[in-house]
Parts: structure tokens; C-alpha cells; sequence
């Protein structure tokens, strides 16, 4: 296997600094027991907007969410359905603090996300979020086990409990065999897998997936829809989930949609 401690030496070393310069707890739990039911995100008028340039001497202004309201509750699974185009990732993407609103509050677990410092908000991006997308941004040059503990050498966490944690999540959703493969030599569907691996190797309180079955065939997004649900269930994991694929938004919990800017039940 591709040895990981120089690759990784900077990244510690920069998450070791961050946390010893603020040498303060971060005002959100990163893992564990997430108390289904409890309340984990309130939305309240939140808003984004886009600028576009249309021509040279024009520009188009573009509001894609407007005065959005949204709760979820620890354990819940959302799916946000509906056509390209209306705030679906947009949404998502603030959600996992990857994109910042114009306006509006998003609390989790009672406290505003983006009034974090940039060293608040990167741990709880890494250690209370998990991410999943449909290209699934996986390192090619390493294994699929070494993707899988990079959240956790980031962390700083010791690399002989992240390789330990890492295999027990690929055995659970089905690498036992492909733990030392380069991700190149894997399927759509195990490299799928491996993504999601990566995505809960740390138990974050949420799950975020923009399309994670959009590449896959039918047997292959079966496997996948069996898995979030099975993890759901096991782990207590918030899951949202941006999907056209109708037999998916089936199994969660519920559905919602984008309209005009406002979150709403689809028709």
C-alpha cells in the first residue's frame, strides 16, 4: 500500500496548528450517539442569489433561494427532488457549509454555523458532515482504504486507529477483498462505496448527497439505496439527498422540493 504519513504530514500538521491556536472546543458534537428525534438544523429565511453576466454592459441578477425555512430532526431522511436548475445542490451545498447564504440563519444543534471562524467551520465540514456526489472525487493514485481514513488523518487522529476504523466501514459496505485496490481499478459501484465509506468513516450527525446514484446502474443503485438506508438505521445519521431517481426518494422519510425559490411537498 502507498505509504500515506509523507502525504499526510502537511495536513496534520495545519489541523494540529489550527487547533492549538484557538485551543477552544468547537460548539458542535462531531460523532457518536446523534439522539434521534432531537433537533439538529433550523433554517429560517435563508437566501441566495446569483449575479450572472449576460453581455458586457449587462448583468442579470438571480434568486434561487428565497426566505427558505427548513428543521430537521436527528435520524430523519429528507430527499430534495424536482427539475436541474431550481436551488437543489444550492441548498445542499449551504447546508454542508461549502457555500455561504446572503441572508438568513442556519443553526446546528442551536448554533449559527456561519458565525464560525474559518478553522470552526473547516472541522465541521470534516467531522460533523458527510458528503457524497455523484462524480465522487476519490484520489485515483491511492486505495480504496486510504481514501477512506483521509477524513480521519485530517482530523489528526492516529493512522493506525483511522486504518483500523477505515477497514471495519469498507467490510460493512461490502470491500472486504478491495480494501488494497486503486480506486481506478474498481467499478463505478465500488468506487461508490468507497466514497461513502469516506463519507461516515467519523459518524457525522449529517449525510449530504447531490445525486450519489446518478452514475450507476440499476443493480448497482439498489446496492446503494440499500446501504444509506441501512446506515441511516444503524449509525442514527441525518441523511438529505438531492435525487432524481424516484425509487430513492421513496425510501426516505420525506420529500420536498424547490418552487420558485420556496421549499415546498412536491405535487
Amino acid at each position: 500500500m502507498v505509504d500515506t504519513n509523507r502525504r499526510h504530514t502537511s495536513a496534520e500538521s495545519d489541523c494540529t496548528e489550527s487547533r492549538e491556536k484557538t485551543n477552544t472546543a468547537l460548539p458542535f458534537e462531531a460523532s457518536g450517539d446523534h439522539g434521534r428525534g432531537d433537533n439538529l438544523i433550523r433554517i429560517r429565511n435563508l437566501s441566495k442569489s446569483y449575479t450572472n453576466n449576460t453581455s458586457q454592459s449587462a448583468k442579470s441578477h438571480f434568486s434561487i433561494l428565497k426566505s427558505v425555512d427548513f428543521d430537521l430532526t436527528v435520524g430523519e431522511t429528507v430527499a430534495i427532488v424536482g427539475a436541474s436548475g431550481i436551488g437543489k445542490s444550492t441548498l445542499l451545498h449551504i447546508m454542508g457549509a461549502l457555500d455561504r447564504p446572503d441572508s438568513g440563519i442556519f443553526l446546528f444543534r442551536g448554533q449559527d454555523v456561519f458565525s464560525f471562524d474559518n478553522s470552526q467551520l473547516a472541522s465541521f465540514r470534516n467531522t460533523s458532515v458527510g458528503f457524497i456526489f455523484q462524480f465522487h472525487y476519490l484520489l485515483a493514485e491511492f486505495s480504496a482504504l486510504e481514501n477512506a481514513m483521509l477524513p480521519m488523518l485530517i482530523q489528526g487522529i492516529d493512522k493506525a486507529m483511522a486504518k483500523e476504523t477505515a477497514e471495519e466501514i469498507l467490510v460493512r459496505v461490502g470491500l472486504k477483498e478491495r480494501l488494497s485496490f486503486r480506486v481506478t481499478k474498481l467499478s463505478g459501484g465500488e468506487q461508490q462505496r468507497v466514497a461513502l465509506a469516506r463519507a461516515i468513516v467519523l459518524k457525522p450527525a449529517l449525510l449530504l448527497a447531490d445525486e450519489p446514484t446518478g452514475n450507476l446502474d440499476r443493480q448497482n443503485s439498489e446496492q446503494v439505496h440499500q446501504l444509506l438506508m441501512e446506515l441511516n438505521h444503524e449509525f442514527g445519521m441525518t441523511m438529505v439527498i438531492v435525487t432524481h431517481n424516484a425509487t430513492l426518494a421513496s425510501y426516505m422519510s420525506r420529500r420536498v422540493t424547490i418552487i420558485n425559490g420556496k421549499l415546498t411537498k412536491p405535487i
